[in-house]
């Protein structure tokens, strides 16, 4: 199958016929360039001792279950947030008080499954604020409780080395590194409670996050991304699995009827932040890869990726490609000669690493990225195919990207290039300009191209930074589906 060639894109023919403003043979990068070198790389700023640091301080707190003591200076919730709270405060005073830290929360009343008293659900958040565009936001999180097998039982020691205390040292390193740098974009960093007892922390920032009228470009939900070897023995420390939905979770009727017509039920925008996030890790050979899992999550299971969903915003789930049942979600014991717990000698330390360097070049990548655009395509009753976009705040250029309906990745090559767009405001054969409203860019006009047999996508590029394809196709656009959606 195609995959999106890695390198400089060769000259080639176009399939559109072009305006004054199309690219002429095709010599620039396209959606993704070679791996850049080390000074443009924050990937390598990653340190294994600071993971291992903040590994040894987070589960010296005994338990982080969301039902333990929020009251004890030295142990429990409470005190594992609070510590957080003060180390991005730390962060953000290096960084010249770059990052708004605060706690994003609220009590939660009794649900009659998890939560059997009134409990309050306290995330620790650090907004990196973009400078460019301060309202569109990259959200990397982790969940930063822990469980032992009752998952009521908040008293005794739970670790949570693994699941996900893994997750959650990678965010503060990425917060870390990252809060030294600028970006057009913001960037949104999460511990997140109220997991193990059902998703309560990511549903809380998913709200507030809508609440302050925010764009969420995408949101990386790291979960157990510290080992590479399954309790069988089985081990497989090259990859990590990242998990996307197919069909929309804030799917409507309307949409669902569109989809039946039009197709675009492998091209949510979770699936294409997927392949994007494997195109990434496969310009780094030697770095970690990526092993699509095409699923909303493992088997009957979840994640804080789920609420993100359900609210309309592209999110995918990282993890490990070998889950070890042992250490997750166990009392700490010794059994048969088996010893459980999830416990930090069970981590795989170059693995959470390299985990941890791949989560920081990609919120790199897309917090200097315009937003993806949204696309249509028209093709009933034609040979040929008319696409129109959005525009994309930021971009100096789009690429447009085609694949056989077959397949499951885009060309290698792409369609055409459209360098320097119009400005904001203007339009070319769209509608608009509306104040406040993105105006339409059309004229990629694909000339012998019958959009039956072809799915079309497109992403906005800012110098070499581009962002993850956004395909033509109902329920495509990385944006909500409004609901309810009004009739046309």
């Amino acid at each position: 199958m195609a995959r999106h060639n890695r390198g400089m894109i060769k000259p080639l023919a176009l399939f559109a016929a072009p305006l004054a403003f199309l690219a002429a043979p095709l010599l620039a990068d396209g959606h993704a360039e070679t791996a850049a070198s080390a000074a443009d790389d924050p990937g390598a700023e990653v340190s294994e001792a600071r993971l291992r640091a903040d590994m040894d301080t987070i589960i010296g707190f005994g338990t982080r279950h969301t039902l333990s003591t929020q009251t004890d200076p030295e142990r429990g919730i409470g005190a594992a947030v609070d510590w957080a709270l003060a180390e991005f405060g730390r962060m953000s005073a290096d960084c010249s008080d770059c990052l708004d830290v605060m706690p994003v929360g609220r009590v939660v009343e009794p649900d009659g499954r998890r939560i059997p008293q009134p409990t309050l659900i306290r995330n620790a958040v650090a907004i990196q604020r973009g400078t460019q565009r301060p309202n569109e936001v990259i959200i990397v999180q982790g969940h930063y409780d822990s469980r032992v097998t009752d998952p009521l039982n908040g008293v005794d020691d739970a670790p949570g080395a693994n699941d996900d205390g893994s997750g959650s040292v990678m965010v503060l390193e990425a917060a870390r590194i990252l809060s030294q740098r600028e970006y057009p974009s913001t960037i949104i960093y999460a511990l997140l409670t109220g997991e193990e007892q059902g998703l309560y922390g990511a549903g809380i920032l998913a709200d507030w996050v809508g609440e302050q009228g925010m764009t969420v470009k995408a949101v990386l939900n790291n979960d157990m991304i510290g080992n590479s070897c399954g309790s069988d023995g089985y081990c497989e420390p090259d990859y990590v699995r990242v998990f996307s939905e197919g069909l929309r979770a804030d799917s409507t009727p309307r949409l669902r009827a569109l989809q039946r017509r039009f197709g675009g039920e492998n091209d949510s925008p979770g699936r294409n932040l997927s392949r994007w996030l494997a195109d990434l890790a496969a310009e780094y050979p030697d770095g970690m890869q990526v092993r699509q899992i095409w699923r909303t999550d493992r088997m009957g299971r979840g994640g804080d990726q789920i609420p993100f969903l359900d609210r309309g915003y592209p999110a995918v789930r990282v993890t490990v490609s070998v889950e070890d049942y042992d250490h997750q979600h166990q009392d700490l014991r010794v059994e048969d000669g088996v010893t459980y717990g999830d416990t930090a000698d069970e981590l795989d330390w170059t693995y959470l690493t390299r985990a941890s360097v791949l989560n920081v070049r990609a919120l790199n990548r897309l917090a200097m990225a315009p937003m993806p655009p949204s696309v249509t395509a028209d093709a009933v009753v034609k040979t040929f195919t008319q696409l129109e976009w959005s525009q994309a705040f930021g971009a100096d250029r789009f690429v447009v990207w085609k694949r056989a309906t077959d397949q499951s990745y885009w060309d290698d090559e792409p369609v055409s290039i459209l360098e320097n767009p119009p400005s904001d405001g203007d339009t070319i054969g769209g509608t608009g300009p509306v104040q406040g409203v993105p105006v339409y860019i059309s004229g990629t006009r694909l000339e012998g191209v019958r959009g039956d047999d072809w799915l079309f996508g497109v992403s906005a590029c800012n110098g070499k930074y581009c962002s993850p394809i956004s395909t033509a196709v109902p329920g495509g656009a990385f944006e909500p589906v409004e609901q309810p959606e009004t009739e046309e």
